[in-house]
C-alpha cells in the first residue's frame, strides 16, 4: 500500500503538521515533476545553491538546525509523508485486526487450560472460548467473528504450544521457566552432578523367564559431562540409588572380555599419579572416579528417601532437589538419558522404541539379554563410547 495511506494512523494534528513540513521539504529538494513555469525562490534555486546550502537556508527560515532539516528530508525520501509525522503519536493498531481483545484473551485462556488436559481438536478450543465469554458478564455480549476467523486466530495464538498435538510435549513446554534460563556453571569435577531414572527401551529376560523392561538410573558430572555410574534394575529402589552412588566413588574394575584399550592406564587420565591414592586403579577401567560435592535430583521417591539422603550425608554430599515438574533444572541428565536410548539401546536386541507406535512385533519371542548381561554391555559402552 502507498506510504501516504498510513497517515490515517496518526491524529489529525500530527497528520496536518506532516503535510505542512512536506511543502517545505519539497522546496529544499525540488521534485522532478515540478512545472516549468514554476520559479523557485532565489535561496532555493538548485542551479545556484547546493543541497546543503538549501537545507541551511530552510533551517534559518524556521529557526531549526540544518541537521534537523537534513534528517526530515532523508526520512521523507525513504518513508514519504509518514516519515515527517511524529511517530510517538501514532495510533496503536490492534494485534489481531478486527477481533475484539476479549475474544483474544478468552482463547488464550482456553489454550492455556490444555497444558495438563488430554489433547482435543481446534473445534473444542473454539467452543471453550465461547463458553468463557458467555460466563463473564462483561463479555457476554461481545460479538464473535466468523468461524474461519476464529480458526486463523487459533493458528496465531497456538504457535509452539502443541495445544492439539502431543500431550507430553505440551506439558514439557508448560513446565519451562518464563524468561531467560540456563544451567549453574561447574568448573571442577564433582562440583555439580545430576541424577535421574528412566525406563530403558529394551526388553530383558528376567530370572523367571518373563520379558520385561527395566529402569536405568544414571549420574552425570556437569563439568566433564562424564557418566560416572549407570545401574539397571527391574524397578529402582532407594538401595539401588545408594549403590549407584557407591559405584560413582569407586573404581570400575576391568572384566573378562573387555578390550585392553579400555584400561585406565591406556587413557588420558593421570593413572600413575592416582596409583598412590588407590591401588585398585592398577586394574581399573577408564571410567573417571568422581566424588560429588552437590547432586541435583528430582522429587522421585527413590531420591528423597531416607536411605539415599543418609548415603549422601555419610559421604558429605549436598543433595539439592530440583523444582517440582521442572526438568530444565537438570537438563544435562535428561539429555544424557535420551542419548543412551539413541546411541546404545537401539543397537541392542530387544529394543522396543520409545513409544508403543514405534514398537515391533513379537519381541518377547526373539533373543533377549539377561539383566546382568545387559548391565555388562552398558558398563562397557559407557567407558568405550
Amino acid at each position: 500500500m502507498p506510504q501516504t495511506s498510513r497517515i490515517a494512523e496518526f491524529p489529525e494534528a500530527a497528520a496536518e503538521q506532516a503535510r505542512w513540513w512536506e511543502r517545505h521539504i519539497l522546496e529544499v529538494c525540488l521534485p522532478p515533476d515540478v512545472p516549468e513555469r514554476a520559479e523557485p525562490r532565489p535561496e532555493f534555486d538548485p542551479e545556484q545553491h547546493s543541497l546543503a546550502q538549501r537545507e541551511r537556508a530552510k533551517a534559518a527560515e524556521h529557526h531549526v538546525s540544518a541537521s534537523g532539516i537534513k534528517q526530515r528530508r532523508q526520512r521523507y525520501q525513504r518513508d514519504g509523508l509518514v516519515g515527517l509525522a511524529d511517530g510517538r503519536s501514532a495510533k496503536k493498531m490492534q494485534a489481531f485486526r478486527q477481533v475484539a481483545p476479549a475474544v483474544v484473551e478468552a482463547m488464550r485462556q482456553a489454550i492455556a487450560e490444555t497444558s495438563d488436559a488430554s489433547s482435543r481438536t481446534i473445534g473444542f478450543i473454539i467452543w471453550r472460548t465461547k463458553q468463557i465469554l458467555s460466563d463473564r458478564e462483561e463479555t457476554a455480549d461481545v460479538e464473535l467473528p466468523s468461524r474461519a476467523t476464529l480458526y486463523r486466530l487459533f493458528d496465531k495464538l497456538a504457535t509452539g504450544t502443541h495445544a492439539t498435538g502431543s500431550a507430553r510435549a505440551r506439558r514439557s513446554i508448560a513446565a519451562r521457566p518464563t524468561g531467560p534460563f540456563g544451567e549453574v556453571p561447574a568448573s571442577a569435577p564433582g562440583e555439580l552432578m545430576q541424577i535421574d531414572s528412566t525406563p530403558m527401551d529394551v526388553l530383558v529376560r528376567l530370572d523367571d523367564g518373563i520379558a520385561e523392561k527395566v529402569e536405568l538410573t544414571a549420574m552425570v558430572d556437569i563439568a566433564t559431562r562424564s557418566i560416572t555410574a549407570a545401574v539397571l534394575r527391574p524397578s529402582t529402589k532407594a538401595a539401588d540409588a545408594s549403590a549407584l552412588l557407591a559405584r560413582s566413588v569407586a573404581p570400575e574394575m576391568m572384566r573378562p572380555g573387555w578390550a585392553e584399550a579400555l584400561r585406565m592406564s591406556r587413557s588420558a587420565l593421570p593413572h600413575r599419579r592416582l596409583l598412590s591414592i588407590d591401588e585398585r586403579l592398577e586394574q581399573a577401567a577408564a571410567r573417571p572416579v568422581i566424588v560429588p560435592e552437590t547432586i541435583v535430583c528430582d522429587h522421585g521417591s527413590v531420591f528423597i528417601s531416607h536411605a539415599f539422603r543418609a548415603s549422601c550425608r555419610y559421604l558429605g554430599i549436598n543433595l539439592q532437589p530440583a523444582h517440582k515438574a521442572t526438568p530444565t533444572d537438570k537438563g544435562t541428565i535428561e539429555k544424557t538419558l535420551g542419548s543412551v536410548a539413541t546411541l546404545f539401546a537401539q543397537f541392542v536386541a530387544g529394543y522396543t522404541g520409545s513409544t508403543t507406535d514405534r514398537r515391533g512385533r513379537s519381541l518377547e519371542q526373539g533373543p533377549l539379554w539377561s539383566l546382568p548381561e545387559l548391565q555388562n554391555l552398558l558398563d562397557e559402552w559407557v567407558i568405550a563410547v
